[in-house]
């Protein structure tokens, strides 16, 4: 089974600093992304998600920017070369019309594009919903 990427962009009304810890925390990505996430000592995120345990590396961690996720799988060590799955939030500003951004980048197991968008439609408007943007 192959790997594909989602990307997608959606308009948030908020300053970077208000939304970024959202993206960034435990306690903000628990608030809307999962039903938990734990961080354990090695700096390890536990994403639960109907029960299930999803274990992330964070590998770009850039303050008020962008954050990136890589899933790891329990069974593989710390492989080079390994086509891992991951979960990605840029923020980024049109320049011209001083208009605030979200872009999603998620890249993982085949999945159904149509699905995939329903969920962070869902997704982004609890986001929203939390921060008032």
């Amino acid at each position: 089974m192959g790997k594909l990427k989602f990307v997608s962009d959606y308009q948030i009304n908020t300053s970077r600093k208000i939304i970024y810890p959202y993206l960034s925390t435990a306690s903000g990505l628990s608030q809307w992304f999962a039903d938990d996430v734990v961080i354990n000592e090695d700096k390890v995120y536990n994403f639960i998600y109907d029960g299930e345990n999803h274990f992330a590396r964070p590998t770009i961690m850039r303050t008020n920017r962008h954050v990136k996720f890589e899933f790891l799988e329990p069974e593989e060590g710390e492989e080079n070369g390994v086509d891992h799955s991951f979960i990605e939030f840029k923020l980024e500003e049109n320049e011209l019309t001083q208009t605030f951004y979200l872009r999603v980048i998620e890249y993982g197991d085949s999945f159904d594009e149509q699905e995939q968008n329903s969920i962070w439609e869902g997704l982004i408007n609890n986001l929203k919903e939390i921060i008032g943007g």
